[in-house]
């Protein structure tokens, strides 16, 4: 059994949260809005407990959703594990749709519940199956592996899945030589520039998509920040492009961000986080000795997410809202997903 937080106050959530400061006006609390959330959040407490559920939450997701009725919160390797490992009979994902899919690819007899109404992504849209089954074709002495931003179709096609935590170690960790990576055009340049310093060519192709979000960082911004702040350090995620990447003095997943500001902190310079906001809010309340600076980006898709819509899934559930994958498709993305985990180190 899923064991229920305690419940809320306004006052002890708007402790919580009040130190969240960002350009983001979805981001700040103010104790009024606090007395808004805390009915909705003690009814999900209470109802998540009854119907024996997991709720798994990305890092983008609305800090009211992290902090209060949340079981785990991470990236999307990190929820793919808790999603596999899990007993809860129920699993409610805030996040995007390919990451509710992901969880019922691994749990097949569990319900899993997709509460967000735009849980869409601009990877994991930019690819067709139909695409795809033409790729391979043409392609059929690659090793196709797909980032974990994908439709439950898609990776049923592929050999193996990534993520950002796990990818440059799987990709070097593979046999072939020949890899097509989809469907982030700016991630797999990423991929082949970090192996090739290491001295790792492999003949790579990849597709066109790219994340909305990643792509809108620019080297101007970095270089207007330079001159405010000197002494900043650039934290960048992978899905960012070359040209940003290479100003960044770590690239890494959300998690990683995450723990690398965690253990940075004793430097006293601010950092400049090129990845979604949802990571400076969670710094903002788990390390608010670090200084974050520079502009706040959020994911329209993530941010859809929200505690009323996570209530009336734990309610009653529309059909859009279950999760389900065809016979068909759940073998191979099953094989795919698993593949990740067995080329995994960790």
């Amino acid at each position: 059994m899923i064991e229920t937080k305690s419940l809320w106050t306004a006052e002890t959530l708007f402790a919580k949260l009040k130190n969240i400061q960002t350009d983001n006006p979805l981001c700040a609390y103010s104790l009024e809005k606090c007395q808004r959330l805390v009915p909705t959040i003690n009814k999900i407490l209470r109802l998540k407990e009854e119907k024996k559920a997991l709720i798994l939450a990305h890092t983008y997701v609305h800090p009211d959703i992290i902090y209060t009725v949340a079981d785990h919160v991470g990236d999307s390797y990190h929820l793919a594990k808790m999603a596999k490992d899990t007993e809860a009979e129920t699993i409610v994902f805030p996040a995007v749709r390919f990451m509710a899919e992901t969880a019922k690819i691994l749990n097949p007899e569990k319900t899993v519940l997709d509460p967000n109404p735009n849980g869409g992504c601009s990877l994991a849209d930019s690819i067709s199956y139909e695409e795809l089954k033409a790729l391979r074709a043409e392609f059929p002495g690659h090793t196709f592996v797909c980032y974990i931003n994908t439709t439950a179709a898609i990776k049923s096609l592929c050999d193996v899945c990534v993520t950002s935590s796990n990818v440059y170690q799987i990709i070097e960790d593979l046999p072939s030589d020949k890899i097509y990576f989809l469907p982030d055009r700016l991630m797999g340049q990423n991929i082949k520039n970090v192996l090739e310093k290491k001295g790792i060519k492999k003949d790579f192709r990849f597709f066109h998509g790219s994340c909305y979000v990643h792509e809108e960082f620019q080297e101007k911004e970095i270089d207007l920040i330079k001159e405010q702040y000197p002494n900043v350090e650039i934290l960048a995620h992978p899905e960012c492009t070359p040209q940003v990447v290479a100003h960044a003095s770590f690239v890494g997943s959300t998690t990683a961000l995450l723990e690398y500001v965690k253990k940075s902190t004793e430097k006293k310079n601010p950092f400049l986080l090129l990845t979604e906001c949802g990571v400076a809010s969670r710094l903002q309340i788990e390390c608010p000795e670090a200084t974050m600076v520079g502009a706040c980006m959020t994911c329209k898709y993530m941010r859809s997410n929200s505690l009323d819509g996570i209530l009336q899934a734990l309610q009653s559930p529309s059909p859009a809202q279950i999760v389900t994958i065809p016979p068909e498709v759940q073998q191979g993305a099953l094989a795919c997903i698993e593949a990740m985990f067995r080329f995994s180190r960790k």
